[in-house]
């Protein structure tokens, strides 16, 4: 599910590229096809989440498949740039429900928040394979004569066979503490964790991380060009083939990091302190940031790709760690939340980065120069944690309830 999902969000790049074309649409009205569904993953999160822990865990993830499934086939009859904005976030609320449901699920079948953590990290490595495979068939496609749209009718039959495999699969039942407690299961349960430190601490972080990585493959590829202002990109002031192959394949070569840093991940969050893995991994990302704007374009060039391995297991254990500060029972609303705060750094983060781009003469370092503020920030608080560690004995509690520790 992770890896169908992360197919298609991540080759909005690509796909943005032939709609303009197509329908001869504005920069800002194509971005619509970014903001839209990560909007509707955003409020789906948050209005939604609440689906896993109220009817199961299975109904929840049928459903939101089923959704993205039916958005998914309907593409092939999408000749329509609103049509195709409208599907997009439609295929974005799904994600949000079926996101939240698979998040919970990997409560049910963890035996302790450390191993909770170990399998987040393993669901999302195979997001990020399908961030580098997504682009590729894109290109492909396009590269063949075929319409970019059969990625979605590809995505669909994935996703048929995904809901196949969940009406037969049997599911772990999930502890409900207290019947009163499950009642109070809903949309008024989500706005009340926002008031909650745990979920708000790592939404919060969520929302930073987001941010500053999205400047990675929104803006890195701008920064990276030798002549912003030529129509048709160059990269002849990188002195050796080697140094413009990987300009031209920067994006990729930073998913592929990020997705092998995920595997490395399960291993490290197994044998480490995650908060000190955390705060090292943070710190790495801002110098990579720093020295990539100080350097310029050729320093740039490998270290921007390289905060891809940094980046690898910081968002996993956000969602762990923060998930796993509440009981079971809850673990769909609070996936919900941390989910709202993901899409909407997603969405913020690169806007306010082109922004201040545009208001500085439109050089996308003033960008990057934000996402290092946003990844400053983020090390300044996973620091603090691993110094002060206030998760510690809230962990220690819900292992102790939840998963039979003692």
């Amino acid at each position: 599910m992770f890896m169908m999902f992360a197919m298609t969000s991540d080759s909005v790049g690509e796909i943005i590229k032939e709609v303009k074309v197509a329908f001869s649409v504005t920069n800002a009205q194509a971005s619509l096809m970014h903001s839209l569904p990560m909007l509707g993953i955003a409020m789906s999160g948050l209005l939604l989440g609440f689906l896993a822990d109220k009817f199961g865990r299975k109904n929840t993830i049928i459903l939101g498949l089923a959704v993205f499934g039916v958005a998914c086939y309907s593409f092939m009859i999408a000749n329509d740039f609103v049509l195709i904005v409208s599907l997009m976030t439609l295929s974005g609320i799904a994600v949000g429900v079926f996101k939240t449901g698979a998040l919970a699920l990997i409560g049910d079948i963890s035996s302790s928040t450390r191993q909770h953590t170990s399998t987040m990290n393993g669901a999302e490595a195979f997001f990020g394979v399908g961030a580098i495979i997504g682009p590729l068939i894109v290109a492909y496609l396009i590269h063949m004569g075929v319409a970019w749209q059969w990625l979605y009718v590809i995505a669909g039959g994935v996703c048929t066979l995904l809901i196949t495999i969940a009406l037969f699969v049997q599911y772990p039942s999930y502890k409900k503490s207290h019947s009163s407690e499950v009642e109070k299961v809903s949309v008024k349960q989500s706005f009340a964790l926002l008031k909650n430190p745990y979920a708000l601490g790592f939404s919060i972080g969520a929302f930073l991380y987001v941010a500053a990585e999205s400047a990675i493959y929104v803006w890195m590829p701008s920064y990276l060009v030798c002549d912003a202002t030529s129509v048709k990109a160059t990269y002849d002031c990188y002195t050796s083939s080697t140094a413009q192959t990987l300009a031209i394949y920067s994006v990729t070569a930073f998913f592929i990091l990020r997705a092998g840093g995920r595997f490395v991940g399960i291993w490290m969050m197994s044998h480490f302190n995650w908060a000190l893995v955390l705060a090292v991994f943070s710190g790495a990302i801002v110098v990579c940031f720093v020295g990539g704007l100080l350097g310029g374009k050729q320093v740039a060039l490998f270290l921007f790709p390289l905060s891809g391995i940094f980046m690898s297991v910081i968002y996993p254990t956000f969602n762990s760690k923060g998930i796993s500060c509440f009981a079971k029972h809850q673990h769909g609303t609070v996936a919900g939340v941390i989910l709202f705060f993901t899409a909407a750094g997603a969405a913020a983060g690169p806007f306010i980065m082109g922004m201040v781009s545009d208001v500085m003469g439109g050089d996308a370092k003033y960008g990057f120069m934000v996402a290092t503020v946003f990844a400053a920030i983020l090390f300044a608080g996973l620091l603090y944690n691993y110094l002060f560690n206030p998760t510690e004995q809230r962990l220690k509690e819900i292992e102790s309830q939840e998963y039979g520790s003692h």
